[in-house]
């Protein structure tokens, strides 16, 4: 994009390519089925169970296997083609829906059997975002557009979790939540019907297929483990994620017993949370540059963390649901700002590897947490459970805050390097590059 480019332009600019659009275009379409899904799972359990560790199971078993199989994911996605891994995944989560709809609309539907099909999704998950994830840049032919891709699609999938759980909430109470189902097995035809569209030019940048995987996988853990900024930004990941966002799974508590509502109250609540994301995903496609991610961060947990204990302290409907807005923003704005991190400093060869420890971070440390929330909640309630989680991600964010001047100091000269940062780039060709500088020789290799 030239420098005359107006402000809108600049915040779609990832549209321009071809294989971008089409993917977030189904995308689209499925998130909201899968957004569907995920609020009419949570109601139906809560409504057969009435217990809150049956609601924290649940979550639990759909996302455990990305703290398992998501590392050996990233080693496949580094190794195998992404495009068609993509493709499979997708395949899978219509199956699994499809089968759970049929379950359902028969009446045939357990509690053992609905465990059972949370954990199916959790291990296609575990499998679908590494290789997603390092999916996107082969979708933006390079790296220019990488982080405005990134932004599009958090704001695709926030717009879904706008629409998608209002849809669900009605749908219900109206239909049932077999048909809910129905309607987000159905949707994957139009994501994989994009995906077979897309046309990728073949890469020789994976590694030999003669190598063993277990060598790969302790690479790619080395080489986060020894750069202090992939590491300090993935654990505060998840920490948040461990502590912080399983107040999710608590939501249908918060309104039926809290607020007093019912399906429609639940359906208001998600979709909350996604206006703000939705508002916190576009604010970071309207910027021009990565250099500042770390500041946007540390604010980002702060509105996060303060939006969960203000939350557990509101009786309103109304008030709730805008807290829940700031807290959706938080928590959109910090996942989408480390994605954007890593994928901008992270060398091709481990992208996979290195997306597959952000799932890990992100999805493999939340189903523990919601598991440790469903038992907290049994014993101390819901409201202490989600405000006990808050504090837990303010003394994380304060840590990380007291830590980032050192860290910007190693990432600038890889942004110098790749024209972020074009004032230090033009005095490193100079030859005489500033003490930061330095520190380059610390990123792995």
């Amino acid at each position: 994009m030239t420098g005359q480019a107006s402000p809108l332009q600049h915040s779609f600019r990832a549209l321009r390519h071809r294989n971008f659009r089409l993917f977030v275009a189904g995308q689209f379409i499925s998130l909201i089925g899968t957004w569907m899904q995920s609020v009419a799972l949570g109601w139906l359990v809560y409504r057969l169970t009435r217990s809150p560790f049956l609601l924290g199971l649940s979550g639990f078993l759909a996302q455990i296997p990305s703290l398992v199989i998501a590392p050996l994911a990233g080693v496949w996605a580094d190794r195998w083609n992404r495009h068609w891994m993509v493709i499979g995944t997708q395949a899978a989560s219509m199956v699994q829906a499809l089968t759970l709809a049929a379950l359902v609309l028969t009446h045939r539907a357990t509690i053992v059997e609905i465990l059972a099909l949370s954990l199916v999704i959790g291990v296609v998950n575990a499998i679908d975002v590494p290789a997603r994830q390092s999916f996107v840049i082969e979708l933006v032919a390079g790296s220019a557009d990488l982080p405005n891709a990134i932004a599009l699609n958090s704001s695709v999938f926030n717009v879904a979790r706008l629409v998608g759980p209002s849809i669900a909430g009605v749908l219900i109470g109206v239909v049932g939540e077999g048909m809910v189902f129905l309607v987000n097995g159905l949707s994957y035809v139009a994501v994989i019907g994009a995906l077979l569209a897309i046309r990728i030019e073949p890469s020789g940048r994976r590694p030999p297929p003669a190598a063993h995987l277990w060598t790969h996988l302790t690479e790619g853990v080395r080489y986060v483990g020894g750069f202090a900024p992939l590491r300090a930004v993935l654990l505060l990941l998840a920490l948040v994620s461990l502590v912080g966002v399983p107040y999710t799974v608590l939501m249908p508590i918060f309104a039926t017993e809290i607020l007093h509502g019912g399906a429609h109250t639940l359906g208001f609540l998600v979709s909350a949370v996604g206006v703000g994301a939705l508002c916190g995903a576009l604010f970071l496609a309207s910027r021009r540059t990565v250099v500042g991610l770390g500041r946007v961060i540390v604010g980002a947990v702060l509105a996060f963390g303060l939006g969960l204990v203000t939350f557990a302290s509101v009786r309103s409907q109304a008030l709730a649901v805008a807290v829940l807005a700031v807290t959706g923003f938080g928590m959109m704005v910090h996942m989408a700002s480390t994605n954007t991190i890593l994928q901008t400093i992270v060398e091709d060869d481990k992208r996979g590897r290195v997306m597959s420890l952000f799932a890990v971070s992100f999805m493999g440390t939340t189903p523990i947490g919601n598991l440790v929330a469903g038992a907290l909640a049994s014993r101390i309630g819901a409201t202490w459970t989600v405000a006990l989680g808050g504090l837990g991600c303010l003394a994380g964010v304060a840590v990380f805050a007291r830590a980032l001047p050192a860290l910007r100091a190693q990432v600038h000269p890889i942004y110098a390097r790749l024209g972020v940062i074009p004032e230090v780039a033009k005095t490193l060709q100079a030859g005489t590059e500033p003490a930061t500088a330095a520190r380059e020789t610390e990123r792995p290799r």
